[in-house]
């Protein structure tokens, strides 16, 4: 089940703040820029770049991914290793709240998400 309304505003709103924030500045932004996605129930995180071969094309790089889960009123975390699949984030596999979330990309301390 999607998010309602009022839960996407609040995903979308958290998420361009932590995008905002952590966006190179505005003349690096066609070279390498921040951004995400909302799918139905999870929000992910993406770095977006030309193609080294073909610069008209952009490339978005996976940095992280939750999946809100309703019947447990919890956000799952995940990562994507070198196999291009997603893992849980066994550091911490779960948090409370998007902006939970957010805050443990921000810190990335085991440098799963930004490297």
């Amino acid at each position: 089940m999607a998010f309602n309304d009022l839960e996407r505003k609040r995903v979308e709103k958290a998420a361009e703040a932590f995008v905002e924030k952590r966006r190179p500045p505005p003349h690096l932004r066609s070279k390498l820029d921040l951004a995400f996605r909302i799918d139905g129930q999870s929000l992910e995180i993406f770095e977006v770049s030309p193609r080294y071969d073909k610069p008209d094309e952009k490339l978005e790089i996976p940095v992280a991914k939750a999946k809100y889960v309703r019947s447990q009123d919890v956000w799952k975390v995940y990562w994507q290793r070198a196999d291009l699949k997603w893992h849980g984030y066994t550091p911490c596999p779960q948090v409370g709240t998007v902006e939970a979330f957010l805050e443990l990309v921000g810190r990335d301390e085991m440098a799963c998400f930004f490297g």
